[in-house]
């Protein structure tokens, strides 16, 4: 059985092991030194994971085509994934990181979860990252031995499904998910004449949103407000796909409305993924992973986490980090962007992290636009609450990181 992995105060003082005076810093800003940088990145583009998009009675449409089978990166996909790459290798590059040439062996680290398509996003990322090196990306067999990206797939006795549940509850808002659901009325009646869903008759409007509690597993949202997440990121990616607008919705929605649409992704995280203590439990292991790769013991200057959008949610949860890409609403995780942190040095020692987030906009990658030497991407630093809530690149110490990072009950 999975079981989520917790950090020893052990493991922490020995990965942490802070500088001199990296709990105090310096009052003006030192020229700083880039050490390493983990990234926690979501797989590209995909189709729909099973054939039903939407349960029925949401809409009798045949959503249409894709290229590769149910859940795998397409081949547009993998081409999005390996311009961010090259453009990681040009940033990162030129802020010292790496030389010229093949990165020395156990410099660049790649793991990801078992699923074909974050594999897969780590090959394309790689050979945009390091272009005819050897790349070796470690991961599990299959759902059973994957602890770090699936956590809580297998249900550990350990995690309080109630508690979680009630974590989940408080973040709604006064009159609970049914004053939630009237909020966003006009989006819904909006997604319904997408799906062709008669209104007022159409799930999305008559039906009630709800949260399910799972015995030892975070709560299921279901309902309106469930259904509409995934069936606008359904819309997301038929448009970062390249297909022809007449294809994308059935031709019923603009580029704008799936903007409008998406606000239903990160919402279904509010509720599912970032509550303190969900985000906790299931984050842990990617917490692991990123301290031990940032620490003294990891020769790693770059690793590269490929896993899942739930993931990325986690993890901004557990640090309470926030951020918003241009052309999507605050809080997405659009494909192949990641969350990360870098570590930095003084001459004299002292160490700081900075998380960031780095993504494609949606024109970027629905076009596959090369984003050239001077960084097209978006690249933001980010606030991490509890290290001076402030993004400059003294403000988190590495010893208070490691604090924030600890393990949580």
């Amino acid at each position: 059985m999975k079981r989520i992995l917790l950090l020893s105060t052990a493991l922490l003082a020995a990965c942490a092991a802070p500088g001199p005076g990296a709990d105090t810093p310096p009052a003006s800003q030192p020229s700083l030194k880039l050490e390493k940088v983990v990234m926690l990145m979501r797989h590209g583009i995909r189709p729909p994971t099973k054939p039903a998009v939407v349960p029925p009675g949401y809409s009798s449409e045949t959503w249409s085509g894709w290229p590769v089978d149910f859940g795998l990166l397409t081949p547009r996909g993998a081409a999005g994934v390996k311009l961010l790459g090259e453009s990681d290798r040009a940033y990162f590059g030129a802020r010292g990181l790496f030389p010229g040439g093949c990165p020395a062996p156990g410099t660049i680290v790649l793991k990801a979860s078992y699923k074909e398509r974050t594999i897969e996003t780590a090959r394309s990322w790689a050979a945009g990252f390091m272009p005819g090196c050897a790349a070796a990306i470690s991961h599990p067999a299959g759902s059973d031995d994957d602890a770090i990206f699936h956590g809580l797939d297998s249900g550990p006795a350990s995690f309080d499904g109630n508690r979680a549940y009630d974590a989940a509850l408080a973040q709604a808002p006064e009159g609970g998910l049914a004053a939630e659901t009237e909020r966003h009325r006009g989006e819904l009646t909006l997604l319904a004449k997408v799906l062709n869903c008669a209104v007022p008759a159409c799930p999305l409007i008559a039906e009630p949103s709800r949260l399910v509690a799972q015995p030892h597993d975070r709560p299921d949202l279901e309902g309106p407000l469930a259904v509409a997440s995934t069936a606008s990121q359904t819309l997301l990616l038929e448009y970062l796909e390249g297909k022809p607008m007449a294809e994308v919705g059935w031709g019923r929605v603009s580029r704008a409305e799936i903007e409008q649409l998406l606000r239903f992704h990160p919402l279904k995280f509010r509720y599912s993924n970032r509550p303190g203590y969900i985000a906790a439990a299931a984050a842990a292991p990617i917490v692991h992973e990123i301290v031990t790769a940032l620490g003294d013991r990891s020769p790693a200057r770059l690793t590269l986490l490929a896993g899942h959008d739930t993931n990325v949610a986690d993890l901004g949860g557990f640090f309470d980090l926030h951020w918003q890409v241009p052309s999507y609403p605050a809080d997405e995780v659009p494909p192949g962007s990641a969350l990360g942190f870098e570590l930095v040095s003084t001459a004299g020692g002292d160490r700081y992290v900075r998380a960031f987030y780095r993504a494609q906009t949606m024109d970027q990658l629905r076009n596959l636009e090369a984003l050239g030497s001077d960084d097209a991407l978006f690249r933001r630093y980010l606030p991490i609450p509890g290290c001076g809530d402030s993004v400059a690149a003294t403000a988190c110490s590495w010893s208070d990181f490691a604090r924030i990072a600890a393990p949580r009950g």
